[in-house]
């Protein structure tokens, strides 16, 4: 029998451990689900909607629970409170536009014909959601997914092993009928499995290039539909008319908050050259002021990252960095915490280029490389110079301008004058190596439906 565990970065210990489904097991998780979710479908939208919100609400009520649980499977300070705000703020969004969003496309009503494009759902949904933000990240397909008559598999990540569990726990307490929404353990071999004999009807993962690889070769052949957030290592740029304090306090938040460890943090930086030397400096002095420690004390403001496996590819990263010539300007005598495993100072790295993997693979750590550059045309191929493509962060006071540069840039949303934000009313998708598909919006519902167009002839004397 195999058996997950999450092994706990905060000592090093085992935190939890849950035996995985055989796959007869879970093959009966599925029929469950598939057997279930007609009669979801037909109850109606605004009752599948409350009962969502329901959800919502009652792992709400589990905050003292969800929040040192956080803590302990992947280092979050509970300072920090859990992830409710983004979480409600994303799941009452989609509850707002549910109607509209899955309403009917009328194109005739007439004595002679009836024609139309509705949304069905389309089946059974399995999510497959990572660590780094384990309940917004899910939320994303689970709340949209739940709404338009879905039922749905949550399988998650190892290292946020009980997040399913509390998911799936809440939503049942709150109403949801027990095998509409489902958590399972699975190990890649049976996850795998399932999805080469197409037990899913859609399925939506986040996590690594290769993760989404593997996601893709299982499902070949099977027409399944896929939506992957996967790898990325987004951009900033600071133009000369910046506001350059205001430049310095979001994107080094945006670079090093959860210690790095977000979907869209930013990786790197471009400055032009007239406010390099002050960004430089004040972005070192803001990332100094951290506070890493135990993230179970108040007083701590940044964590250890998720696993010593993930702290060492940035430890590797700016090593080969340093050996091929890069400066890094943040003194570690000032992190005492740093033990060379899971707990990772901050760092900010100047004298960097794309030769280095510190500024082409993605980091996912509390590390950030800032460059110098002369024009919008060498900031603009730089941030391009890049496998991945999810978002980008423009800072200037010409809106015109962003927009400009933002359509030449090769990413899935652009920001200005902000960072490391998902708005719940836009498209959260991605280009290139970061993947395919779309979550939240109208889009969102899309995605996680299926057109299904009725003509409709009328019979007349």
């Amino acid at each position: 029998m195999t058996v997950i565990q999450c092994i706990s970065p905060i000592d090093g210990s085992v935190f939890a451990e849950r035996p995985a489904l055989p796959l007869d097991a879970a093959r009966d998780v599925v029929a469950r689900a598939k057997k279930a979710q007609k009669s979801w479908a037909k109850r109606p939208l605004e009752e599948r909607v409350q009962l969502v919100l329901k959800g919502v609400a009652r792992l709400n009520e589990m905050v003292d629970e969800v929040v040192p649980e956080l803590a302990w499977q992947m280092g979050r300070p509970v300072r920090y409170g859990g992830e409710f705000r983004g979480f409600n703020e994303r799941s009452n969004y989609v509850a707002t536009i549910a109607a509209d969003a899955l309403a009917p496309l009328i194109i005739e009503e007439s004595g002679s014909f009836e024609r139309r494009i509705e949304r069905e759902a389309h089946g059974v949904v399995f999510v497959i959601a990572p660590w780094n933000y384990p309940y917004m990240t899910a939320i994303n397909t689970i709340a949209p997914a739940l709404m338009a008559g879905n039922t749905v598999i949550i399988k998650h990540a190892s290292q946020t092993i009980l997040v399913g569990e509390r998911m799936v726990r809440a939503f049942s307490e709150a109403g949801v009928p027990e095998d509409v929404f489902q958590n399972i353990f699975l190990d890649h071999a049976t996850t795998s499995a399932l999805i080469a004999k197409k037990s899913f009807d859609f399925i939506n993962f986040t996590g690594s290039v290769e993760g989404g690889r593997s996601i893709e070769r299982a499902a070949a052949g099977t027409f399944t539909p896929l939506g992957l957030e996967l790898g990325g290592k987004d951009p900033g740029y600071v133009m000369e008319d910046a506001d350059l304090d205001a430049a310095v306090d979001t994107l080094m938040d945006g670079a090093t908050f959860n210690s790095g460890q977000c979907c869209c943090g930013i990786e790197r930086i471009y400055v032009h050259e007239s406010l390099y030397d002050a960004f430089v400096e004040k972005s070192v002095a803001w990332v100094s002021n951290y506070k890493l420690g135990n993230p179970l004390d108040t007083e701590t403001t940044l964590g250890p990252m998720a696993h010593k496996r993930f702290a060492a590819t940035v430890r590797a990263q700016i090593a080969d960095a340093v050996a091929k010539g890069a400066k890094a300007l943040v003194n570690p005598k000032l992190f005492p915490a740093d033990d060379g495993g899971a707990y990772v100072a901050p760092q900010v790295l100047v004298d960097v280029d794309h030769s280095m993997e510190f500024m082409r693979e993605e980091t996912f750590g509390p590390a950030v490389g800032i460059m110098k550059v002369k024009s919008d045309e060498e900031a603009l191929s730089l941030m391009n110079d890049s496998k991945y493509g999810l978002t980008a962060s423009l800072w200037t006071k010409d809106a015109e301008r962003a927009g400009r540069i933002g359509r030449e840039i090769e990413t899935g949303t652009v920001f200005m004058n902000r960072a490391d934000y998902l708005d719940p009313a836009l498209c959260w998708t991605g280009v290139k190596e970061t993947g395919r598909g779309g979550s939240l919006s109208v889009i969102g519902f899309q995605n996680l439906t299926r057109p299904k167009s009725y003509h409709l002839k009328k019979v007349t004397a």
